[in-house]
Order: C-alpha cells, then structure tokens, then sequence
C-alpha cells in the first residue's frame, strides 16, 4: 500500500541557503506516472524542554520573535547541532544556554512533525526535573531572552486563553497536562 501513495524523487537541490533553514526543490515522480516539482523546507530537528523547579514551578521565557513583531512567551527550545549525537544532550545544552539552569532528569514525552507538509522539521519534547540556577546564560547572536518562572496550571491557562501563541511550547504543556499529570 505504501508503493501507491509515495513519490519517487528524480533529482534534488537547495534553492535558498541561510542560516537555520535551507529551501529545497525536488523534481518528483508522482504515483500516476506524472512529473512535478515540490520545495520544502529543510531545518532537521529540535528540542522544547517542559522545565520543572524542585519546588514544581516551570522556566519559562520571553524571547523576541523578529517574523511575528512581538515577545513570545514560552519554554526553552533549540536546534540540535551536529555534536548532539543525542536529543536529550540538545536539550540539556539549550536549557542551560537559554536560561542557566541545569536539570536532575530528563526524559522524554513526545516526538512530532509540526508540519510535515512543507518543512521536514522534527520536535522532540523532554520534560526536565530538578532544574536549578546554575550558571549565566550563553545566547547566541540573535537571541534575546528573559527567563522566569510560572505555574504550570497558569501555563496551562495560558494556552486556552490564547496569550501563550507558541505553539511548539502549547504542544508540550498539552500533552503533559493530558497524558503525564
């Protein structure tokens, strides 16, 4: 069944290269014997850490998000780099870098394709335990973040009531809320 709906793919190449995320075009063969091109968005893997304090309040942040114009309220996240062999390494590291804090645990909750029909992005959720101040933070370039703490209740809040918009921080609030609480 999986021969009739995949698409053979003829040729490949990147469009556009920035850093982050490249735009590639493939001429594609599809299921009816048709030829066709199709772009897609090239980032590769992430990771959203759900961050508990000993005293069961979550990091949170406030970052700048230069498409939307505004700060986006939500947790920690990154990119993986080619050094994480691993997405749990990714996530300690990001947590650190973006807020300071180091974590006890981490383990994992979910892994999705947020939009799997034009980006190959991949999210990995991990939630964090044991998370405590440990150093200063190491933001890249073009980061700019203030970090805090809140509620998780309130976050869940946050979420129905619209004010946080981040939705790779909403999936992850969500599933912990409905399948880890």
């Amino acid at each position: 069944m999986d021969e009739e709906l995949a698409w053979e793919t003829l040729d490949a190449e990147t469009a556009y290269a920035c850093p982050g995320f490249d735009v590639v075009r493939e001429d594609v063969r599809f299921p009816d014997g048709t030829e066709g091109a199709f772009d897609y968005v090239q980032h590769g893997e992430s990771v959203i850490v759900l961050p508990f304090t000993a005293d069961g309040d979550v990091v949170v942040i406030e970052e700048w998000r230069q498409p939307v114009r505004r700060i986006n309220y939500g947790l920690p996240a990154g990119t993986m780099e080619d050094e994480d062999d691993d997405p749990t390494v990714a996530a300690a590291r990001e947590l650190r870098e973006e807020t300071g804090y180091e974590a006890d645990t981490f383990d994992h909750l979910y892994t999705g394709e947020p939009a799997n029909g034009n980006t190959d992005y991949v999210f990995h959720y991990y939630v964090a335990r044991g998370c405590e101040a440990a150093a200063d933070q190491n933001l890249d370039h073009n980061e700019s973040i203030r970090v805090d703490t809140a509620d998780f209740d309130s976050l869940v809040q946050s979420v129905r009531d619209g004010t946080l918009r981040d939705s790779r921080s909403a999936v992850g609030i969500m599933y912990y809320a409905l399948f880890e609480r």
